[in-house]
């Protein structure tokens, strides 16, 4: 198969996406190893997409939602190959706009039943004093639409109205837009890759997240923890937490529409009730530290090549041949189990 993985300058982007250079090298050595023909694009207008689009791959790998082009705005990859015929990897710019806004995605999982942290949107200057507020503190405060922590410190855990005000000024400074503020939730925190296998069945791997604590005292997954890679991504311990936790997921999963893959965060309150925090649809991939493949590892025991594998799956599954399936690259999926 020919397949082209198209990514974007890592420091223009404030979304989420597979990584900087290092590892989207990763997802083309990891592919070349399954014996396919690969190239890696770094793409900055839209003659470097429209060269993707005349090369006619199979399979394009998006590793970043959109590419900012100079002048003409953001083009998203999945409305771009879409156009122009092209089969990709991961879900549509309809489904992707829940990763890209965090409301949307609550409120939209909130309308099909799905349990998620209380919140609310505000800026500067919209409540006069705590009574005003819709949540009682704590809360935490974050950006609407950041990724990798970015924004979120210690700070970010409020607990009266003049901190409030204060991270909300700074967030509003750094990022120009309504900052999001939840209920805080002082339980355990996880995270889990759901993969769709050639059957149509779901891999969940769902992990538990132990943030360091900070010299407040404070287990806050932020931006620092993040960069230094000192937070702890462990098995669940019990299966009664692990089975609501990957359910949870699922459900998610399957309410926002995900094609192929996704990450889906998870929080639980003091009573080890879980609720829904964020979707991530196009999960970092840094291999030995992101999220998505270390819980792939963790709970399923895949190893990166394996995770790549699966991603592509759905995608190569899509590319149209008269090979019966059966003898597709991944097909087998390595016999990993699935719900």
């Amino acid at each position: 198969m020919k397949i082209e993985i198209v990514t974007t300058p890592n420091e223009r982007l404030k979304e989420s996406g597979f990584g900087a250079l290092k590892a989207c090298t990763s997802v083309f050595e990891a592919i070349q190893r399954m014996g396919h023909s690969v190239r890696l694009n770094m793409c900055e207008t839209q003659a470097d997409l429209f060269s993707v689009v005349e090369r006619q791959p199979d399979l394009v790998v998006s590793a970043v939602k959109y590419v900012p082009v100079i002048n003409q705005g953001d083009v998203w990859l999945s409305d771009y190959f879409s156009r122009h015929g092209i089969n990709f990897s991961g879900s549509s710019r309809e489904v992707l706009k829940f990763d890209s806004n965090k409301v949307h995605a609550k409120l939209h999982l909130t309308n099909k039943g799905i349990r998620t942290a209380s919140y609310f949107l505000a800026i500067p200057g919209q409540y006069k004093d705590e009574s005003e507020l819709p949540i009682a503190f704590p809360v935490f405060l974050k950006p609407l639409d950041a990724a990798n922590g970015n924004g979120i410190d210690d700070l970010s855990f409020v607990t009266n109205f003049a901190d409030f005000e204060s991270k909300l000024a700074s967030l509003y400074g750094s990022f120009s837009q309504p900052v999001l503020a939840e209920e805080y939730l002082d339980g355990r925190e996880f995270t889990v890759a759901v993969s769709r296998t050639l059957n149509d069945k779901l891999l969940v791997s769902a992990i538990e997240v132990i943030p360091p604590t900070s010299s407040n005292g404070l287990k806050i997954l932020g931006a620092q923890a993040k960069t230094d890679d000192s937070e702890k991504l462990i098995k669940i311990d019990d299966n009664a937490m692990r089975d609501k936790v990957s359910a949870l997921a699922v459900d998610a999963f399957n309410a926002l529409g995900v094609r192929d893959f996704g990450r889906i965060d998870i929080k639980a309150n003091e009573y080890g009730e879980c609720f829904f925090m964020e979707a991530n649809l196009v999960p970092g991939m840094t291999f030995g530290s992101s999220y998505f493949p270390e819980a792939c590892n963790i709970a399923n025991d895949l190893d990166y090549d394996q995770v790549i594998e699966l991603m592509l799956a759905g995608g190569l599954a899509r590319v149209p041949s008269t090979v019966p399936p059966s003898v597709h690259p991944g097909s087998d999926n390595r016999a990993v189990p699935a719900l």
